[in-house]
């Protein structure tokens, strides 16, 4: 199967054509034509999700996985697992990208090149890794070789700008495809993989002379965030007076008491609905940067 076309503007297609987005998606996906017509004269903004549907003028596309035929069949080609290590430069001082694979499928003995990018072979071990629709978000974890001393090296240049840092905060992506889709194959195409992963580093689990492990952490764990992130107060204004938030600006100046004053000296806001009606009028729009129904039902 040669690689997939990219969407091309202004172009009549058929129930059944596929083509993927001309930018490379993370999310694995491609889209099949299931309205025949003709393509729009830029280029949708294709969904994200399997079975998602967009109009692009008369054509109708439909999201499907850029990988499901291949790994369905009786003996599909095998799944490589690439990982890529991303630095951030104020944590960690280099915006550094170390991209590495455990070389285990394939009979793969070399480096592994997809989508322009080399991805060193490295002893790599990547546990937990799963999908929950219940309970606690997982925390995988990403164990690496450090007989070498690379990776205590890498720590050591990293601790030296956060001290105890111990690339916490690093970003984890792990990409997935197909062997016949990597770069030298004849069927290579960098759009055809799984959805790609993005993980934090959480922190480093244990080093020794060995090894390296890391747990990793979901983007959406938010664990000790408040939520509201706002407390909801009933009568209490929670902007900064005269700032973009609360946006007054006028020559009207009272004070706490909403007495009214000579100067801006003098002005100060008394933080209540009151005070704000002063500012902005008794009919006006308030921007009252608190929550005055919180209180009224039980």
């Amino acid at each position: 199967m040669a690689a997939v076309a990219a969407w091309a503007a202004s172009t009549a297609f058929s129930v059944g054509d596929i083509r993927r987005a001309t930018a490379s998606q993370a999310s694995g996906l491609w889209f099949r034509c299931t309205t025949a017509g003709t393509s729009a004269g830029s280029e949708p903004s294709w969904p994200t999700d399997i079975g998602s549907t967009v109009a692009d003028n008369t054509v109708v596309w439909t999201a499907i996985s850029s990988v499901y035929e291949d790994v369905s069949v009786l003996a599909p080609s095998a799944i490589i697992e690439l990982f890529e290590l991303h630095l951030d430069s104020t944590l960690h001082g280099s915006s550094d990208v170390y991209r590495f694979h455990a070389g285990s499928n394939a009979a793969v003995t070399g480096n592994i090149v997809f989508d322009g990018n080399a991805y060193t072979r490295f002893p790599v071990q990547a546990d937990g890794f799963e999908m929950r629709s219940s309970g606690t978000l997982p925390q995988p974890t990403l164990t690496i070789a450090n007989l070498d001393g690379t990776m205590t090296t890498l720590l050591a240049l990293v601790n030296a700008t956060t001290a105890g840092n111990d690339l916490t905060g690093a970003t984890v992506k792990r990409i997935r495809t197909l062997k016949r889709y990597l770069d030298g194959e004849s069927t290579a195409d960098p759009n055809a993989r799984f959805p790609t992963e993005i993980w934090r580093i959480n922190r480093k689990a244990t080093e020794t002379r060995d090894v390296v492990t890391f747990e990793l952490a979901s983007e959406f764990d938010l664990a000790g965030q408040k939520l509201p992130k706002r407390q909801v107060v009933a009568n209490t204004c929670q902007w900064i007076y005269r700032s973009s938030e609360c946006s007054y600006t006028g020559s009207n100046f009272f004070d706490v008491n909403g007495n009214s004053v000579s100067t801006l000296a003098q002005d100060v806001c008394g933080k209540r609905l009151a005070s704000c009606k002063l500012r902005f009028g008794e009919n006006g729009t308030l921007p009252f940067g608190s929550f005055p129904g919180a209180g009224l039902t039980r």
